[in-house]
């Protein structure tokens, strides 16, 4: 999906989105390969990887709700004539086959009787393409009831997002495997191998609703340093009010974000990471008209890149991946050199892929 004509592109969101894209194929690849005897907190270096680590979904999801939000609302439409809800339908129903698509547990496509129990949980756990998929449903149907009701979408998004972080420790306890199935169980919590389920993680989709529809009531708002100044000083109380509050839980309770990974506490330090980044960039974009074409590609083309190099990690049922040979054996100069070697690949594909259009499209026109 295109931000906007070029005249009036939103450049810090396409380098949030070819940042997002590129920290998770590095995150990825660095887990995949890097020894086990260099995974230590003591090592400064391998500690801020963590954390950036940690903050990747969070700016990929939160950057995915942005884009989508703004371009459904550049669109002055009615909810049922905006041609935006019937793409923001079909993504939804791309990303989660696509999800599901990469966890297929058998390269026979119909016959599933070699596929034992393990298979099956890999295959039914939501990961990154279901949940954002899942978050776009719901950022359509906040659009939908703040339409309806006449109530500002500013306020429906930011209680949805409010709704999913607040309810994460309520759910996560719960044995969901009991009570409903697998497949759904699996968008509920973790139980079920899921590494990102609804709660809290649509959470960041729907929180970027908020951004992505005041920049598109707003144009141009962007390029003031007003506009940086009041997301960053938003951003830095949503982490340092939860930081605080966290620091007395430590405190008083002994039970901080280790202990409680469920805290709404660590997703709001996490969204206000993400605004703290956003307001940077975007201050850092000020004075810029244009960025290199090949971001631009690769935040066009994150959707690709996440499932090539996904399969090239971790293979899939068509293919073996790199996981199988060098799982967690390498030295940090050999993973480093493989972690670039990846960045390289997959801006190369996108680029070749944007040259062959163009080359088929001059073919087509002669």
């Amino acid at each position: 999906m295109t931000l906007s004509s070029k005249k009036n592109r939103i450049i810090f969101i396409d380098l949030m989105r070819a940042f997002a894209v590129l920290q998770m194929v590095q995150g990825h690849t660095t887990d995949v390969l890097l020894a086990g005897s260099y995974r230590s907190s003591d090592f400064p270096v391998y500690a801020v990887w963590l954390f950036m680590r940690g903050m990747t979904a969070p700016i990929f999801m939160f950057s995915a709700g942005t884009v989508f939000t703004y371009l459904f609302r550049l669109v002055h439409e009615p909810f049922e004539k905006n041609p935006r809800t019937k793409k923001g339908f079909k993504r939804v129903f791309l990303l989660v086959a696509l999800g599901y698509i990469l966890r297929y547990p058998t390269a026979t496509v119909v016959d599933f009787s070699q596929v034992t129990a393990d298979q099956w949980k890999i295959f039914l756990a939501v990961d990154v393409l279901q949940c954002i998929g899942m978050g776009i449903l719901f950022l359509l149907i906040c659009a939908y009831i703040a339409e309806k009701l006449n109530v500002n979408d500013y306020l429906v998004f930011a209680v949805g997002a409010l709704f999913f972080f607040l309810l994460s420790p309520i759910l996560a306890p719960v044995d969901w495997k009991s009570l409903v199935p697998v497949p759904i169980a699996g968008y509920l919590y973790k139980g079920t191998g899921s590494q990102f389920p609804l709660f809290p993680w649509v959470g960041f989709v729907v929180a970027g609703g908020v951004f992505g529809s005041y920049l598109a009531k707003n144009p141009m708002v962007f390029k003031t340093a007003k506009f940086s100044y009041r997301v960053f000083i938003t951003g830095a109380v949503l982490l340092g009010g939860s930081l605080l509050i966290n620091a007395g839980l430590v405190h008083f309770y002994s039970a901080g974000f280790e202990e409680w990974p469920d805290s709404p506490l660590l997703s709001l330090m996490r969204l206000g990471f993400v605004l703290i980044l956003n307001s940077v960039v975007a201050f850092i974009s000020l004075k810029v008209e244009t960025i290199p074409r090949f971001l631009i590609l690769v935040g066009r083309n994150t959707l690709l890149i996440y499932i090539v190099h996904l399969m090239i990690l971790y293979g899939s049922a068509w293919n073996p991946g790199l996981i199988i040979f060098f799982n967690q054996s390498l030295s940090v100069w050999n993973t480093v050199e493989l972690a670039l070697g990846m960045l390289l690949l997959m801006s190369l594909m996108v680029i070749a892929i944007h040259k062959l259009k163009i080359k088929n499209k001059q073919f087509v026109t002669q």
